[in-house]
């Protein structure tokens, strides 16, 4: 019994470090590729603003990263199920927390606009002033509740008018002020909300009933924001567009096509010098494949596939209908939003601003991951050897 034990807790540990490494390993690799993408040729660095460049502030926050990785693997993930008391639950109050700073980030003296978009609130800190995107915060909280709700109701979760259209009620309303500037954002929680609710057991014809609603809501916030509708065009036309919209998605290309199997070399590349605009964020994946070619974009996409084979290994393992939940719910936000950025610059999706997870320049994206990421560990760690079909309703006890 004590060596069947020790086998699996064996298990357990080398299923937590294996994805450790994973996300290390792209957190470094984001790094080095922000810092070669973030090259000018205006001016040299001035570390006395070392703050003011994408590279030098992704290297600042690999290492905090990691800390918050390793910290948060070792906080009992059930710190974040839902209690009787909705009062002493922090996930409840952090939900609140994102719902209040999204609503703020709308008012224009509080709200920092960059690239037409007000999305980030800026945090004087000393001589700098640190960027903060609520909509992360939010969509990372939405994962946890939905978790903890779900497995809180368990088969109950089949209610319609009890649990299913109170909960997209919710989600309509944490989402409704992000559509307003980030509709990229807002229609992926709606995304990974609805993926969780349906793992979770509630039946399809309930969400039939949405879609109507859902046509609605996207036609509203295409005609809300014509750029939106010019994207969309732009995609299905791009040779009508190649000089305006679908410049961006055409230098994206160039920028692959040119890096060939093995690439120009890292720090070689020409793109990121005024061609390829977001080079250091939502476009990372272009300036990979233009300076470690095929080989190097592979070896990023083989990165997040075996984080997700990993998640869900944790997920088979894992026994607590919470624990199941909230694992699926992270590997799913960072598969599918690594999917979806890749496919967006390689042209196989319309251009919209989501970064690649771990990979791409931003503080709060990667600080708020790695946290997400070091509860999945927290629940590997925990995680027992019974296997569990996650189509069959993981809110089932």
């Amino acid at each position: 019994m004590l060596a069947a034990d020790d086998v699996m807790n064996e298990t357990r540990s080398r299923l937590s470090d294996a994805i450790a490494m994973v996300i290390v390993f792209l957190m470094a690799t984001g790094a080095v590729m922000v810092f070669s993408a973030g090259a000018t040729l205006g001016h040299p660095f001035d570390l006395r603003h070392f703050y003011d460049y994408p590279g030098l502030r992704q290297i600042m926050f690999f290492p905090i990263a990691v800390v918050v990785l390793f910290a948060m693997s070792m906080t009992n993930y059930r710190f974040w199920r839902i209690r009787s008391h909705w009062y002493a639950c922090p996930t409840v109050w952090l939900l609140l927390a994102a719902f209040g700073l999204v609503i703020a980030v709308l008012v224009p003296s509080l709200g920092t606009e960059v690239n037409q978009a007000r999305r980030w609130l800026r945090i004087p800190l000393g001589i700098v002033n640190i960027s903060f995107q609520p909509s992360e915060l939010a969509k990372w909280m939405m994962v946890f509740f939905m978790a903890g709700v779900c497995a809180k109701a368990g088969p109950d979760m089949r209610s319609y008018w009890r649990r299913f259209l109170p909960l997209c009620i919710l989600i309509g309303l944490v989402c409704g002020p992000i559509v307003i500037e980030d509709f990229g954002t807002a229609a992926f929680i709606v995304l990974i909300s609805f993926a969780m609710l349906i793992i979770a057991g509630v039946k399809w014809w309930h969400i039939l009933t949405l879609v109507p609603l859902g046509v609605v809501g996207l036609v509203a916030a295409l005609i809300q924001a014509p750029h939106r509708v010019q994207r969309l065009a732009a995609f299905l036309h791009p040779e009508w567009f190649g000089a305006s919209v679908a410049y961006q998605a055409n230098q994206s290309l160039i920028a692959i096509g040119s890096g060939g199997l093995w690439g120009r070399g890292l720090g070689e590349g020409i793109s990121k010098y005024g061609h390829l605009p977001e080079d250091t964020t939502d476009f990372i994946f272009a300036i990979v494949g233009e300076e470690l070619g095929l080989a190097g974009t592979l070896g990023v996409i083989l990165l997040f596939v075996v984080f997700v084979v990993l998640g869900l290994a944790v997920v088979a393992r894992c026994r607590d209908p919470f624990g199941r939940l909230l694992a699926a719910g992270i590997v799913l936000t960072i598969g599918i939003q690594a999917a979806l950025n890749i496919g967006v610059v390689t042209v196989v999706l319309p251009t919209k601003g989501i970064p690649l997870p771990f990979v791409s320049a931003g503080g709060t994206s990667m600080l708020l991951s790695s946290a997400a990421v070091g509860v999945l560990l927290n629940i590997a760690a925990r995680a027992g050897p019974e296997r569990l079909d996650i189509s069959a309703g993981c809110c089932e006890a």
